[in-house]
């Protein structure tokens, strides 16, 4: 097998778009601080910012090329994605990642490795980075946490959009090499040069659909798709107080269109595509078909069903199943109760979210569904009991349920969880499934 010395071109293309972020330059410090080679690197930048924002300390660096965009005229992440991929000058590496990310030292060398072990043509290396909280003040240390993530299917939204999540390795399967996996993820990427010209980024694309988009367009342009073993690149997951494309892009008297405009839109094209209907740009590839896709990830987009195999976290792709595997994923209701006591402290002061899981007999989480901070602002903490009742399809029974609050300040909370008791869950009648086929919903009281 080929070594990384065998690689003639080591420049890497460095992607990141940043809105507003001012976590942008730090991103770019630790990068080229901890690369292996940092004269190796060439960063294009969407620099989506405000006129009062500090000037970008790299405009003079002969790695750098930049464009500087107002905030309000932007049209969100994959537009500006889209554009950065224009400053794209041949490198034969292409690494995407957000603007609030740390790395692992000699990141660039171990991704060259890993291209290397993936033994294909058309590699890419991608997932959710591991989470680290940022330094706030002067002298604090930042923390990284540990542990490497694959990405599963969380649920299908209401209109029949996959939500993705990252995950642990399986345990026996805590792997020392490349690994194959079903989905892309927007915020870290590595992949051939080429990439940039086969898989070009869609700027009508707007967020819930990017991901993927992107991976069936990758993996039909005949991209195989791999998470490297371990941790390459931290990602700061709470950003409460961060400023966000759709919560400065509402008002039509000063931006060119509103965010939900753009949202709309680009889920309509995500939809189409994954259903494998002509889009009139950026389409699929012709190497591979969508229907090959699903059968190696085990799922029906437009079915929104998910085989056991895939819920479980086990490597793609999947075991031949029968033409209508989809028949044994029934649609489910269930409810269960939370004691507002029960909830830890947080939960309801300043909640980004809560992970509310569903799980089987064999503590495979079956559903997935995240309630906002907008849905959460209905709950008081002062209710006798708070009821939870969700929809969702499995092919397995629902045994246990758990809830994840999250806390803007705090993070992650400590879980309440429970079993289902008689009565607790039920099939749903097909009368009472709706006319989208989608059985996916929550709500609270």
């Amino acid at each position: 097998m080929a070594s990384v010395a065998d690689i003639p071109n080591h420049l890497i293309f460095v992607s990141i778009a940043s809105y507003r972020d001012p976590q942008l330059v730090p991103t770019i410090e630790d990068c080229i601080a901890k690369a292996h080679d940092p004269d190796g690197l060439r960063f294009g930048i969407c620099w989506q910012r405000d006129a009062a924002d500090p000037d970008f300390p790299y405009l003079q660096d002969p790695r750098f090329r930049v464009l500087d965009v107002d905030w309000r005229q932007s049209h969100g992440a994959c537009w500006a994605r889209a554009q950065v991929m224009n400053l794209w000058q041949g490198e034969d590496w292409y690494m995407q990642v957000d603007s609030h990310c740390r790395f692992a030292e000699g990141w660039d060398e171990k991704l060259l490795r890993y291209v290397v072990q993936a033994g294909t043509a058309k590699p890419v290396l991608s997932t959710y980075g591991t989470a680290f909280v940022p330094a706030r003040n002067p002298g604090e240390t930042e923390v990284l946490h540990d542990s490497p993530h694959q990405i599963e299917i969380k649920s299908f939204t209401h209109d029949g959009l996959p939500q993705l999540k990252p995950s642990s390795f399986v345990d026996p399967l805590r792997p020392n090499r490349p690994v194959p996996a079903r989905f892309l993820a927007g915020g870290f990427l590595f992949t051939i040069g080429d990439f940039v010209e086969e898989v070009a980024y869609d700027p009508e694309l707007y967020f819930m659909g990017e991901e993927t988009a992107m991976t069936v367009r990758a993996f039909t342009h005949g991209y195989d798709l791999f998470h490297p073993p371990d941790t390459i690149v931290w990602h700061d997951y709470m950003r409460a107080d961060a400023k966000k494309h759709w919560g400065d892009h509402i008002d039509a008297t000063t931006v060119e269109r509103v965010w939900g405009e753009r949202d709309t839109q680009s889920r309509n094209k995500v939809l189409r595509l994954l259903r494998g209907e002509a889009v009139e740009s950026y389409g699929l590839g012709s190497e591979r078909s969508i229907a090959e896709y699903e059968a190696y990830a085990g799922l029906s987009f437009r079915k929104q069903r998910v085989q056991h195999y895939t819920l479980r976290g086990m490597p793609p792709p999947n075991p031949p199943t029968p033409p209508d595997w989809t028949d044994s994923i029934y649609p489910w209701i269930a409810k269960f109760t939370l004691q507002p006591a029960e909830l830890p402290e947080g939960s309801l002061d300043d909640p980004l979210l809560w992970a509310a899981s569903v799980y089987d007999a064999d503590g495979v989480e079956v559903y997935r569904r995240d309630f906002s901070a907008v849905e959460l602002k209905q709950l008081h903490g002062t209710e006798p009991e708070i009821h939870v009742v969700v929809e969702f399809a499995s092919g397995t029974a629902p045994v246990s349920w758990a809830v994840s609050p999250v806390s803007k300040s705090r993070g992650w909370l400590q879980k309440v969880s429970g079993a289902f008791k008689d009565g607790d869950f039920a099939l749903l009648q097909e009368d009472d499934i709706q006319e989208d086929d989608s059985v996916d919903a929550g709500e609270l009281p």
